[in-house]
């Protein structure tokens, strides 16, 4: 397959193995599992929005507390649309911000932001407030999305690097799974009427906040991450920070290796972009020409379509939306339901249809996906790095593209006879889950994992942050044209998303290279780049310089390490 590095592809000449992949991986680099864990806070945090949301909404004390929003569709709809906007602000503009003051950060910093959104839309007392607060938490939301994948691959030995990810999405995963057991069960503050506490629905806006804080506070104690510390020319601390996260002594091989790579290629963009932009240029101009250069440069080029392309498809596939559908054939005819994606909009009909009604219609239609979402995110954070990115990629579309078919076609056939045909109704909702269950452990988790190990060290933060932006604006805008597909098109919706799952799967298959099990200094033998003669010159001799041509040069440029430790310190 042209372009295409296959599963055999190793890490050049310098294959790095600190241990076995997936859980085992997990087992042995126990400390990295447990940072990777508490910073994946972040992404419980974007979950437990996007289900916490939907039960607000419907709550009859926020209706009546809102009365000009409740009776408002499209306005209702913005309310969930703003935070998109916001976080996809968010993750754009925190690209240069975890550059220039670290990953660890800006983790605190998009937590405080975060923070300040949540408790005004939990306090909010008029429309105007509660748009203010989406937008702000929208913001926070976007900045831990963009930073908290991109700080763990830079943590990771490329071992279990994408397991240690995927752990970003079993995060969020289990964020909308506990969501609903919230909502669930304050919806009964005061009852389910006229008497309903507004802390039926205050409360599980605010409680969003202890997460927050708790990942705010952890910040002080996480490590900065070994790369970034490359970057900012603070080398000792890199190496000291490589040694206490992958546990072994400053003299293993394995880690000198990792180490020197991640030094030269940090002298390599370094002195690629003094050539470039001079070393007297502002960090301004130099930023705009990075952007620039990720569609220009053909290398970054291709990096930046496989990042942003998967966002894109990601969210045409029909799940990871916010759909607002106004019900009309029942008699909450003035309700707006929120649902978590396309699909799921079928749910509740296919349940009422076979005898199902009340809180049993939202127990099976969320309740039990969200399970499903959380459960099938499991095998790819235990198997991701054996089975490989693309294989993931290709079963998942292949999986989903299934579901869809079976599940349109049945609407298609049967859906003013469910209730005459409750196998049918039956089926179509096995099949839903089928459809979120392959979304869960392929796309879900791979979308995360890939846009923060592709790219070199300088730009690798925007990068990120540019293709988590897509997502956000993907999202945003599946949004606006579901529903009047819903309209329109009604079953037709399902075959329009089946057209992407199959395109997903046809496009990983001859465009998306695999990247399982290679260091993230070596990506640029999967996607081109140092080509050029001049810049494979500057590379060979950076490599000479640093010692890398064999088990002799690593202890040569050790014991250069060592004298000129001596040095400095006879110097003191």
């Amino acid at each position: 397959m042209p372009g295409v590095v296959t599963d055999s592809a190793m890490a050049g000449d310098h294959a790095i193995e600190y241990g076995p992949a997936g859980y085992k991986g997990f087992l042995k680099e126990i400390r990295i599992f447990g940072l990777a864990c508490f910073a994946t806070i972040g992404g419980f945090l974007f979950g437990y929005d996007q289900g916490i949301i939907s039960g607000v909404l419907v709550m009859h004390s926020f209706k009546t507390h809102f009365p000009n929003l409740s009776s408002d569709a499209g306005l209702e709809g913005w309310v969930v649309s703003i935070m998109t906007l916001g976080a996809m602000v968010g993750a754009f503009i925190n690209g240069p911000i975890s550059d220039r003051f670290s990953r660890r950060w800006s983790i605190l910093i998009a937590n405080i932001i975060f923070l300040i959104g949540s408790a005004i839309q939990a306090a909010a007392e008029n429309v105007a407030m509660l748009f203010v607060g989406r937008l702000i938490f929208g913001v926070g939301v976007g900045m831990l999305a963009m930073v908290c994948p991109l700080y763990l691959s830079e943590l990771a030995p490329p071992n279990i690097r994408g397991s240690l990810v995927a752990l970003q999405q079993l995060s969020i995963t289990f964020g909308i799974m506990t969501s609903f057991w919230i909502n669930y069960g304050t919806q009964y503050i005061g009852g389910t009427g006229v008497g309903q506490s507004q802390a039926a629905w205050r409360l599980p806006l605010a409680l969003q906040c202890f997460p927050s804080i708790i990942l705010a506070t952890g910040t002080f104690f996480l490590p900065y991450s070994p790369r970034w510390l490359m970057n900012q020319g603070r080398e000792d601390e890199a190496l000291h920070t490589l040694v206490k996260l992958r546990r072994v002594p400053e003299t293993d091989h394995r880690l000198q290796t990792e180490f020197l790579e991640i030094k030269a290629a940090r002298m390599f963009d370094q002195q690629t972009k003094d050539e470039k932009f001079g070393k007297d240029s502002s960090r301004f101009l130099v930023a705009l020409q990075e952007y620039k250069e990720l569609f220009v440069a053909p290398h970054l080029r291709r990096r930046t379509m496989v990042a942003c392309l998967l966002q894109v498809i990601q969210q045409f596939t029909g799940i990871s939306m916010l759909l607002y559908w106004k019900t009309k054939d029942n008699e909450h005819a003035n309700n707006v339901t929120e649902l978590t994606d396309a699909i799921i909009y079928y749910a509740p009909q296919f349940f009422e249809a076979i005898g199902l009604s009340g809180n049993s219609v939202n127990l099976l239609a969320t309740g039990v996906v969200g399970i499903v979402f959380f459960l099938s995110t499991i095998p790819a954070v235990m198997y991701l790095d054996r089975w490989g990115r693309r294989k993931t990629l290709m079963y998942g579309a292949t999986g989903m593209s299934i579901a869809q078919l079976i599940v349109a076609t049945l609407y298609a056939v049967y859906k003013d006879t469910f209730s005459s045909h409750p196998s049918a109704g039956w089926t179509a909702c096995v099949f839903v889950w089928v459809y979120i269950g392959t979304f869960a452990f392929s796309i879900a988790c791979v979308n995360w994992i890939m846009p923060s190990e592709m790219f070199p060290p300088a730009i690798r933060g925007k990068a990120v942050g540019l293709a988590i932006a897509f997502n956000y604006l993907s999202n945003f805008v599946v949004a606006l044209i579901t529903p009047r597909m819903l309209e329109s098109i009604t079953f037709g919706t399902f075959y329009f998303f089946l057209v992407f799952c199959l395109v997903l799967g046809i496009w990983t298959y001859f465009c998306v290279p695999e990247t399982k099990g290679v260091p993230i200094e070596e990506m640029d033998k999967l996607f081109g780049g140092n080509d050029g003669e001049g810049d494979l010159r500057r590379i060979a001799e950076i490599r000479e310089q640093l010692g890398m041509g064999g088990s002799a040069g690593l202890k040569s440029n050790l014991l250069r390490k060592e004298k000129s430790s001596e040095h400095i310190e006879n110097s003191v």
